[in-house]
């Protein structure tokens, strides 16, 4: 498969279409291009912004030392990865989907970015269990001490690294080429289909455990909502039971819709009799879901803001902080005794009952 030049289909007609080789197949995403190499940059800027500001409010400012914050940190720290690998693919596509890079480097950006992709699945699917556990004050909840939740990630990082060095290794190709992120057939290596079934795999296990944690989380307390509705902490538990349904959705949004394509399109890759109009159609899809995949690295900071108390409380102050001093510059200059102006450094995180949802 080439992507260097405006490519298309050898002519046929539709009733021919299923019967030209599927070597000859050529697929052409040039009315993609565009609307990608923007959607990119976009994610970039933001999902920069957001991950670097949340490693430092996690880093710096969070008081807790606990599972939830060593889970964040990490997710955080795999976003940012992951975003970082997004210019490539935006100088990619903006060149008519030609790359003038090393093909080394080209692997290297692809691996990184799935590997950091899959981290961050592998995380949130932790930290619901994590908040499932301790929502049900299970003696299980002790698997996810400090301590073990270090070990955990530690674990986590080391596997996706021994993983992205042995595909880098073994997708070595020879010779220069121009292609980059493009479909490929897998009938010599099949091996790296069966492999990339087992990462889908791993993820329907990681999506079933967030659909129960989450979701009997926001039961029980709709639950206890309803059959007490005069019960003080009512309407909190009401709020809580929807935003972790709101969790649940955003990472359904994200990523389903990427895991269900990918099994046909591994399919489509290992099979010698598949269509080259399916092939086309697969390759697009699969395009316009990775996308909204690479969204919730930019989604994951809005979450930390609008779940979690403590950076919720940080983010204001810095930004109250920032609008008083401004307005104290022509407020100090018209009174005797100016009076002294808060510092973004000394922002105190106030003890708080919330818990955090992700």
């Amino acid at each position: 498969m080439t992507k260097n030049n405006p490519q298309y289909f050898p002519i046929a007609s539709p009733t021919t279409m299923s019967k030209i080789p599927q070597s000859n197949c050529q697929t052409d995403n040039t009315s993609l291009q565009v609307p990608l190499a923007i959607f990119y940059a976009l994610f970039f800027v933001f999902g920069l912004s957001g991950n670097l500001l949340a490693l430092w409010v996690f880093l710096r400012v969070h008081p807790k030392k606990n599972s939830v914050r060593i889970f964040l940190i990490n997710l955080a720290l795999a976003d940012l990865l992951l975003v970082i690998c997004l210019p490539f693919r935006v100088v990619y596509h903006s060149n008519n989907d030609r790359w003038v890079l090393p093909p080394l480097l080209c692997r290297m950006v692809g691996i990184i970015f799935y590997m950091n992709m899959y981290i961050s699945i592998v995380l949130l699917g932790f930290i619901s269990v994590d908040r499932y556990l301790k929502f049900q004050r299970s003696s299980c909840r002790r698997v996810f001490l400090h301590s073990r939740s270090v070990l955990l990630c530690g674990v986590i990082w080391a596997v996706a690294f021994v993983c992205g060095i042995c595909l880098i290794v073994l997708n070595a190709e020879h010779g220069e080429s121009q292609q980059c992120f493009q479909y490929k057939t897998l009938h010599e290596s099949k091996w790296k289909a069966y492999f990339n079934f087992a990462i889908v795999g791993m993820f329907w296990l990681v999506y079933g455990a967030l659909v129960i944690s989450y979701g009997r989380i926001g039961m029980n307390l709709l639950t206890t909502s309803k059959k007490k509705p005069d019960f003080p902490n009512a309407a909190k538990y009401n709020k809580t039971a929807w935003k972790s349904f709101f969790v649940l959705f955003l990472f359904t949004i994200c990523f389903v819709p990427y895991h269900s394509v990918r099994i046909f399109y591994i399919m489509s890759q290992i099979a010698k009799d598949t269509a080259c109009e399916w092939i086309s159609v697969l390759d697009k899809t699969n395009e316009v879901v990775l996308l909204l995949s690479a969204f919730n690295s930019c989604l994951d900071p809005v979450m930390y803001f609008l779940f979690c108390s403590s950076i919720r409380k940080v983010m204001l102050k810095i930004i109250c902080n920032s609008f008083c001093q401004q307005n104290a510059k022509g407020l100090i200059s018209s009174i005797d005794t100016p009076q002294e102006l808060p510092k973004a450094q000394d922002v105190k995180l106030s003890k708080t009952t919330d818990k955090v949802v992700l």
